[in-house]
């Protein structure tokens, strides 16, 4: 029988290489878009091509209680993967009711629906939840270690992890957690920091950049690719039972050390000089400075080491994570040194289609 999904946050990175996923495995894909005057395909467009065709999308919003009722009744979706959020850490100081809007409150509109509707037990739900609930615990964390969130978007996302749980244990759902760590892609939004890096290492080897600002370049996190972490999302929904997991390498990387690798992929080679805000990374063939420290960068808390250890994941889901680190930095120099060589840079059409 053919399974249908519905897949909150479709537009975004996750959500293209889920719904590709799921497109592979004969599933009928129905995605919710918000009603935005922006164009907001690319990323789905980019990575289906023909394909993207095959996926129904329909308007809703997670800020929309009856939006989402309307929804699971025209879809009757046999698994949901809630992927939407307000999801840049650092953004969610500025605005952190509109983070608590999507993240937290948008999770319980759509687990209410799941229970007026009666479908909790019938439809399977997988919540995107995040590394970054740890927060101040030291790594590695494991689903055991005690959460510590310090930013708006942590405790938000805390609120929903719990709220899955209760609703699990009170109603019988088959909701579960992904807590995912840091997992990257072409995909991936220009505000987060690889990238960032990324784009800005093209960029200024093709001599359009002058130079790379960052902030805490010691912040260390566990790398996946997103395509990874999607299939363990689906993993999760095949089992007979809910349960909450680690998705995440293994294996953490400070910020300094994915520039240095992603400026190496693309032939320039750096060194660093300095400590503390008077860090630089120089060209060692030029003398040229081309990574310098942005204070403004800097979150009003920092979150320093995250490190999952995904082996509840591995034992009883039989995944894990694919895509070394170096290879999912090529990858990011690759796609961003081919736009950059470009009359016209792909970058647009990526993310807006």
């Amino acid at each position: 029988m053919v399974k249908t999904a519905l897949i909150t946050g479709i537009t975004g990175q996750d959500g293209a290489y889920l719904a590709e996923l799921l497109l592979d495995k004969g599933y009928s894909v129905h995605g919710v878009r918000q009603p935005v005057a922006v164009p907001d395909l690319g990323r789905l467009k980019t990575l289906l091509g023909s394909r993207f065709d095959e996926i129904d999308l329909h308007y809703g919003d997670l800020h929309d209680a009856a939006s989402l009722i309307r929804l699971l009744k025209q879809v009757q979706p046999d698994e949901i993967y809630n992927l939407a959020a307000q999801s840049h850490v650092h953004v969610s100081f500025d605005v952190p009711d509109q983070t608590l809007q999507v993240n937290a409150a948008g999770a319980l509109r759509l687990l209410e629906a799941m229970r007026l509707l009666g479908v909790g037990e019938k439809t399977r739900l997988f919540q995107a939840s995040t590394s970054e609930l740890f927060g101040a615990a030291p790594p590695p964390q494991t689903e055991e270690t005690p959460m510590q969130p310090r930013s708006p978007y942590a405790a938000a996302k805390l609120y929903a992890y719990n709220l899955v749980r209760i609703y699990r244990e009170a109603y019988g759902f088959h909701a579960s957690n992904g807590i995912m760590f840091n997992h990257e892609s072409p995909l991936r939004g220009e505000e987060f920091v690889t990238r960032k890096i990324a784009l800005a290492v093209a960029q200024i080897v093709a001599g359009n950049q002058d130079v790379l600002l960052l902030g805490n370049l010691d912040a260390h996190r566990d790398w996946s690719h997103a395509r990874d972490i999607m299939q363990a999302a689906w993993l999760m929904l095949q089992k007979h039972n809910p349960d909450d997991y680690i998705l995440s390498s293994g294996q953490a990387y400070s910020v300094r050390e994915f520039a240095t690798e992603a400026f190496a992929m693309a032939g320039m080679p750096i060194t660093w000089h300095g400590d503390g805000l008077q860090e630089t990374g120089v060209d060692p063939r030029t003398g040229r400075t081309v990574v310098r420290i942005d204070p403004a960068l800097f979150r009003p808390l920092e979150v320093e080491a995250l490190l999952g250890n995904a082996a509840k994941a591995r034992s009883q889901l039989g995944w894990s994570a694919t895509t070394p680190f170096p290879a999912i930095v090529r990858e990011l120099i690759r796609s961003e040194l081919e736009d950059a060589a470009s009359p016209v840079s792909n970058t647009a059409e990526k993310l807006y289609g």
